[in-house]
This record gives C-alpha cells, structure tokens and sequence, in this order.
C-alpha cells in the first residue's frame, strides 16, 4: 500500500481494487449495533480544511471514529491560519503533536505534496485546487461497481464543468486505470484542450450530452463551479440548462440499466433537475454512505495496514 493518498495517478489496478475490496469488508461495520472497529487505536488523525465542506469533513471523520481512531479537526477560521500563519508551520506544528494522518483539503492545487514533504504521517488529499479529489473517485467507482457489478467495461459520461473539477480529473484517472470508457461532456469553455489525451488516452471529448447518453452506463453530473468562474463561460443558467442539465427527458434515453451520479452539492434545476436526483437511477445518496466505507478503507491501509 502506498504511504500517502495524493493523487489517482499514484494508484495502479491492483492497489485500487484492495481500496474498494476492503470498503466492502468495511460497509459491514455500518449494519452493526456497535458500528466502530479498534483498527486504529492509539493513532490520531486531523482533519485540516482550508475550504468549506460538510460532506467530505464529516464523511472522514466518522470514518476515523468508526476506527476507534482519535480525530482532531482544525479549522482554519479562528485558528493561527487566518492570522498569517504559513501552510508549513501549521504542518510543523501538526508534526509536534504526533499526527499519524492529515487529511488536507485546500484551495492551492498542489498542496496536499507539499504537506507531505513536511510531515512525518500519511497525508489524504481532500481535494485541492482544481487538482484532484482521490477518495471521491474511490467511492465513485465503489458505487458503480456496487450497482452494476463490474467497472472494467463500462462507459462512463462526466458532464459539466470539467475546467474546474478536481472530481473529473480523478475519475477519469481512475476509471480509465480499471477499465472503463470516459467520455467528457460539456462546453467547450468548459472542457480544457487536450485533458483527455492528458489524463487518460483512451479518454474522449464530446461537446453533444444527447449524443452520448444512448451508450452510457454511468452519467456523472459535475457542480457548476460558479464561485472559482472569473468570466462567462456559458450565456446563461438557462441556457446551461437547456443544453447540459439532466432533466426526466433525457434521463429516459438512457438504457434501462444506467445510473446517475452526482458528487454533491447539486444545483438543482441547473445541471440536474429533482426529478433526476430523486429518481431510483440516482446514486447521490448512496455515495455519500459509500464515502465513509471508502474513507475508513484508505485511512485502515495507510494506518493500520502498514502493521499487519
């Protein structure tokens, strides 16, 4: 198992499939009267978010819990960050009180490695920048497998903002390592030029959602990034819509098996309506339960694994 979660990029087949294996094993723990493990006892993991999250912090933390791990959350409003205080002595300072993990989520694409060079533990990227988000590929991909059995195979659309998404860059990363198809769909603002020769070769581009949802098994709707966006990358919401957004219409031209997925928070009405969301398609609660089986895993082999 590697030491650190930073990117997709670090994971080969083999690793990744130990990953979703053992979430399995960890989906368990979640049916039991007592829902903890003692697997990482003794050890002490912080939370360390830059940005605002309630899903990923909170998913991480009950995954850390669940451990039997003790969990510190420093949060950057009110702590010495918003005084002036430096990404590398907040590390150092984290180093001193013993940190065996630090899950870092940051607006600075890149920050997750230059953590990691200055603690001792392991470091989990959260999501940084528009860089990359692992753990949502992970459990991604744990969800797709859970619903159709299989991933090597399958084609898989992303559509939306792919220019802004750290979870675009990950699953295409990692979907393409286990074999499946991803296509990328969206504006041609949107789409970055030649991301998909970039990241994965066998990933494709197509600017035409209706085009691509007969043969999709799988359609991952992205978040409208609207508060990284500095100019106008589409004419209107409206228009967004109209061309983009996953309304009940469009849902129906999918094969009967296919699912829909949404990393969260949604726009509804924008890329996705509720009649979508809400529908027995929609994969976006499941994800979130999927998450801290995903998260307890990659926290277990980084920590605890290393001892078995």
């Amino acid at each position: 198992m590697i030491r650190h979660l930073l990117s997709c990029a670090d994971l080969d087949a083999g690793t990744a499939l130990e990953i979703l294996d053992t979430a399995a094993e960890m989906a368990t723990v979640a049916g039991r009267e007592v829902k903890k493990l003692p697997a990482l006892r003794g050890r002490t993991v912080v939370n360390l978010f830059y940005e605002d999250s309630t899903r990923t912090r909170i998913s991480f933390e009950a995954a850390a819990k669940r451990l039997s791990a003790d969990v510190i959350n420093f949060s950057v409003k009110g702590s010495s960050v918003a005084k002036g205080e430096s990404l590398k002595d907040t590390a150092l300072t984290l180093q001193a009180m013993g940190a065996d993990a630090v899950v870092v989520r940051h607006p600075a694409s890149g920050a997750p490695y230059q953590l990691a060079d200055w603690v001792d533990g392991s470091v989990v990227n959260a999501g940084d920048g528009t860089h990359e988000h692992p753990t949502q590929a992970l459990l991604d991909a744990y969800t797709m497998r859970s619903r159709l059995g299989r991933l090597a195979g399958l084609s898989v659309a992303v559509v939306g903002d792919v220019l802004h998404s750290r979870v675009a860059r990950s699953n295409v990363l990692l979907l393409s390592t286990l074999g499946a198809k991803v296509t990328l769909v969206g504006p041609p603002p949107l789409i970055p030029v030649d991301i998909a020769a970039a990241l994965a070769p066998g990933a494709a581009v197509c600017y035409d959602l209706d085009s691509v949802l007969p043969q999709s098994d799988v359609v991952m709707m992205l978040r409208v990034q609207r508060e990284r966006m500095n100019d106008s990358y589409f004419p209107s919401a409206r228009e967004y819509a109209r061309r983009y957004g996953l309304d009940g219409l469009r849902m129906r031209r999918l094969p009967e098996h296919a699912i829909v997925m949404h990393p969260g928070p949604m726009n509804r009405g924008m890329e996705i309506t509720s009649e979508v969301a809400d529908s027995p398609r929609s994969t976006i609660v499941e994800q979130v339960a999927n998450g801290v089986s995903v998260r307890m895993a990659v926290l277990y082999l980084l920590l605890g694994g290393n001892n078995r």
